[in-house]
């Protein structure tokens, strides 16, 4: 039995041999990563720069474009690095890092879902307390302990793993996973497998048992107000009510991917599987929030006008 520090690296054996097709994978996926770049960085820039976008509303989605942008760098640089390597092989301590800055990314994401839901069900069932409710103060507390928490959450279960004795250092994935690690160990996992359930009904389970509280509580105002309250609900809560959808599924495409055997399949599809969940959402969220939310639309339209030569805006 060897212990994780004993350990130089992991290998990555999720990654298969494409021969001359890699060069076309690497720049796919910088394109993705300078898309997904882009449109959070604009976004961000347009909510931070224009005081009238500093409400709620606007500011809890900001939190999602920076946790884009944390879980996106947190896997693209090091699948750019391993697309064009032989070896596939990754540093011990930067394979932890990576595993504690992608389950964060999980973490933070639903947390921050549950605290826009918060934010809608105050603002639909309570409009015209919602102003003294969610305060600039609130709002900050909000966003600060949703980051807290994952974070926190996610420092035990690695401190957990990396103190396992293992059998054997090949993570049949394109990243590096948690339970991946556990599955190799040697030593006795109960306290890893329970600790994981923890941090899986804490960050995951909990926050969608909430989004779905709120949710109901917003239908049953909608069905016994008036078309005026329904038409604001609708335009309000689309486009958190896609991105928590959406995320789900890849969360549920990544404990399938991870839980369950495919060797029957495709060798695509589990590589389907475990990429959804980490590039859909930092793609999705800008354009349906950017597109949806009026104002940050037209904001975005006039800094990108604003900069390119020979365009004057009216």
């Amino acid at each position: 039995m060897i212990n994780v520090s004993q350990f130089s690296h992991f290998r990555l054996g999720g990654f298969s041999e494409t021969g001359f097709l890699k060069h076309v994978f690497f720049l796919v996926a910088m394109l993705i990563y300078m898309l997904i770049l882009c449109a959070n960085l604009l976004l961000i820039a347009v909510i931070c720069r224009n005081r009238s976008l500093h409400e709620p509303m606007y500011m809890f989605p900001c939190s999602l474009f920076v946790n884009e942008l944390f879980g996106s760098t947190a896997f693209y640089p090091l699948l750019l690095d391993q697309l064009l390597s032989d070896t596939h092989t990754v540093s011990v301590p930067l394979c932890f890092l990576q595993l504690f800055c992608l389950y964060s990314y999980i973490g933070v994401e639903f947390l921050n879902l549950t605290v826009i839901s918060y934010d809608r069900y105050l603002a639909i069932c309570y409009p015209l307390q919602y102003n003294s409710y969610m305060t600039f103060k609130r709002v900050s507390v909000l966003i600060a302990a949703a980051w807290l928490i994952a974070c926190l959450s996610i420092v035990c279960m690695v401190s957990l793993s990396s103190n396992l004795q293992l059998c054997w250092n090949v993570i049949n994935y394109i990243y590096c996973n948690n339970y991946s690690i556990v599955k190799l160990a040697c030593s006795d996992t109960r306290v890893n497998n329970i600790y994981g359930l923890c941090c899986l009904v804490l960050t995951i389970i909990l926050p969608m048992v909430l989004i779905f509280y709120t949710y109901m509580r917003i239908l049953r105002i909608c069905f016994s107000g008036s078309k005026q309250t329904r038409q604001k609900a609708v335009s309000t809560c689309t486009p958190h009510l896609v991105s928590v959808f959406n995320f789900s599924f890849g969360c549920c495409f990544e404990v399938i991917q991870s839980r369950f055997e495919m060797n029957s399949l495709s060798p695509l599809v589990p590589l389907f599987l475990s990429l959804y969940l980490i590039i859909s959402q930092p793609l999705l969220n800008p354009i349906i929030y950017g597109l949806k939310m009026s104002k940050i639309f037209d904001m975005c339209k006039c800094l990108l006008l604003s900069k390119l030569p020979f365009i004057k805006l009216k």
